[in-house]
């Protein structure tokens, strides 16, 4: 990265570009959605942009702090609102006090005058220590809950928006940014109560220096001003670097958790990757380090040139006031409180920028939470539409084309299939056919370009997409393992229902996962997440049935199973199958998945993909017949089922003809029967 001050700001500099960013991930790790906002974030910075957006900022803090604990938000409203009072009152009464100590006459007697004010400013004292006191119990109760509410509000819209955007990697940036929205929000809170009371107390600093000669208040805003301008330049820098390098932050915690991660684990070691790794670890440390330091330099030049300038308008201030006093143009008992106003004033007027500036500089983070919740709500599966039938006869595919956002081809075209209820249906294909994006159309998570995809009639783009969801169930090969007991993990499939072992034996028991339950320490209760107290790890094939019990359990009228059985042994696969198969005589509408061809013999309909076009289609008779299918499926049907077969001749020590590797006697179509 380039040490010059300014290269935050501008394009990505290619001659310091990390060779482990260049190896590791293609290139420079710089954010590179929406940048252009980010370069000119510090716009939003200037003194009279600041001041009239103020008011916007602190009513978005104010607003979650209400939503989460109101009785703690006006605690401390009010506790900070009477700090400034006391404080405002304080310097007033230090001005009677110097008065009446400074005037002439013996000292008992102006002792005797100054002791209500004595009095006075110390009762203010303790009245401040108290209300600071209860502003931080009711700030530390809300602060927490302030988080929770703005964390909440934008992960329901998150988890609500349509798959599109879950796939967007420019919504994961988003996401990443925003995320510091709502420790952001926290903390603005407490800003938010300084500013008031430094405000406060700034007005009667300024009240009274106007008072008591109009040069000295501008004097003070002149002291205040060098170091205004460094906390605002500042917060842009470091703003702009933070989003410069959040994608470098992310991929250097990347690493640091491969080195850890329980599945690299034995690759690290056997083929040493560990060394290439720490290397790798070290070289982008050193980019943030150098990026540190670029911020430091800068640092140190505003900061300076702010302090020389606060430094000579106050020796000016002081100047100003000596010349006042000894030309008699000022009390010295005036001036005594002048000194006082000054320090005081001087110190609201830095506390204030100070924190106004953090007010500021968390409000852009907070802005990036509301642009995260914006931008959800806009890409957020629509509530409502048409509802469906209440029986589906069939799911059509209508003349379906598809293109992902950035492809050049499109992944289906033209597709025209039939889903009818209570049959199986199955989807073949090499990968990179379209078989997942066409499940991913069926369900509607997402839209065609062209063409329909009808529920009863019904298109998927107007359809009340929550009926679609609640009809279906669906099993993945790489079905979420989710790091909770194995109670929640099959009880997910329908979360709203009751989670208790009867409601969960009949799907455990289907699924063959009651045996994987009945070896599991806790049983339903045992935690199937390593790394946690009494968490226990599972093998694959367990998983799988785990996960054909959560489909089932779930209850869909229509069940999608891709590649289901990729785990197991053959027995439980064809276990799983008949199943299956056994499904549709119960009325349950399937469509399968899988690349073992011999697996959808029994299915009713079976569809093969090529290229993102139907190739061919019908019963696995019509496909095996050569006067009927194009050769597509039978000919990668016969390829699968050669490699059952034996080598012919025999070779001693190897099966023989009829038999396949495992010893068992091949079908009349090569597949081993069961």
């Amino acid at each position: 990265m380039s040490n010059s001050p300014d290269d935050a700001a501008g394009a990505p500099d290619e001659a310091h570009l990390s060779a482990s960013e260049k190896l590791l991930f293609g290139g420079e790790l710089a954010y590179d959605a929406g940048w252009t906002q980010h370069n000119h974030a510090w716009l939003k910075l200037s003194l009279k942009t600041m001041a009239l957006s103020l008011p916007q900022q602190i009513a978005v803090a104010v607003r979650l702090a209400h939503q989460a604990d109101r009785g703690a938000l006006y605690t401390v409203a009010a506790s900070e609102i009477g700090r400034g009072v006391a404080q405002a009152a304080s310097l007033v009464m230090v001005n009677s006090l110097l008065v009446e100590l400074l005037s002439e006459g013996a000292m008992e007697e102006r002792l005797r005058s100054a002791m209500p004010s004595i009095i006075a400013v110390g009762l203010l004292a303790v009245v401040g220590s108290v209300l600071s006191s209860v502003s931080a119990a009711a700030t530390g109760i809300l602060e927490p809950k302030t988080q929770r509410v703005a964390t909440e509000r934008y992960l329901s819209l998150v988890a609500r928006v349509e798959l599109e955007a879950v796939e967007d990697d420019d919504f994961h940036r988003l996401m990443d940014s925003a995320q510091y929205g709502a420790d952001s929000a926290r903390r603005m809170l407490v800003y938010c109560a300084a500013v008031v009371t430094a405000a406060i107390s700034l007005v009667a600093a300024g009240g009274v220096l106007t008072v008591l000669h109009w040069a000295l208040l501008p004097m003070l805003i002149a002291m205040a001003a060098p170091r205004a301008w460094s906390a605002l330049a500042m917060t842009r820098h470091r703003y702009t670097s933070f989003h410069r390098f959040i994608q470098h932050v992310r991929a250097s915690q990347l690493i640091s958790r491969l080195l850890i991660d329980q599945q690299a684990a034995g690759e690290i070691r056997v083929h040493d990757v560990g060394p290439f790794l720490l290397k790798h670890f070290r070289g982008m440390a050193l980019t943030s380090e150098r990026e540190q330091t670029r911020l430091a330099r800068i640092g140190v030049r505003i900061t300076l040139g702010a302090d020389a300038a606060a430094g000579l308008a106050t020796l000016t201030t002081y100047a100003a006031l000596g010349l006042l006093l000894w030309q008699g143009q000022m009390a010295l008992a005036v001036a005594g409180t002048a000194v006082f106003a000054i320090r005081t004033g001087a110190a609201s007027i830095t506390d204030l920028v100070g924190r106004v500036t953090d007010v500021q500089g968390e409000a852009l983070f907070v802005a990036d939470l509301e642009t995260l919740c914006e931008e959800a709500a806009r890409r957020a599966i629509p509530a409502g539409g048409r509802d469906l039938p209440q029986t589906v006869e069939e799911i059509r595919f209508d003349k379906v084309t598809f293109t992902y956002p950035g492809a050049d081809a499109p992944s289906l075209c033209e597709v025209d299939l039939v889903v009818p209820r209570g049959k199986t249906v199955a989807l073949v294909g090499r990968n990179g056919s379209g078989k997942s994006t066409l499940v991913k159309l069926l369900c509607g998570l997402r839209a065609p370009d062209s063409g329909h995809v009808l529920w009863g009639g019904v298109s998927t783009a107007e359809a009340d997409r929550a009926q679609v969801f609640d009809r279906l169930a669906m099993v993945a090969q790489d079905f979420y393992r989710w790091p909770f007991t194995a109670r929640v993990n099959i009880g997910i499939g329908r979360p709203a229902a009751p989670m208790d072992d009867a409601a969960l034996a009949p799907a455990a028991a289907y699924a063959g996962a009651d045996e994987v339950v009945a070896s599991l320490p806790r049983g339903l209760d045992t935690l199937l997440a390593r790394g946690y107290k009494g968490g226990h790890e599972i093998s694959g094939g367990m998983w799988q049935k785990v996960g054909l019990c959560r489909a089932r359990h779930r209850k869909g009228q229509v069940l999608i199973v891709d590649e289901p059985t990729s785990a197991l042994d053959p027995v439980a696969e064809q276990r799983v199958f008949d199943q299956i198969h056994r499904l549709s005589g119960e009325g349950q509408t399937t469509v399968l998945i899988t690349h073992r061809l011999h697996s959808v013999r029994d299915a009713d309909y079976i569809y093969v993909l090529d290229q993102g076009r139907v190739a061919e289609h019908g019963t696995f008779a019509d496909l095996m017949d050569p006067a009927t299918g194009t050769g597509a499926f039978r000919d990668a049907y016969e390829l699968q089922a050669a490699q059952f077969r034996a080598p012919s001749p025999s070779v001693p020590g190897q099966p023989g003809p009829g038999t396949d590797v495992t010893g068992t006697k091949a079908t009349s179509d090569g597949a081993a029967s069961s």
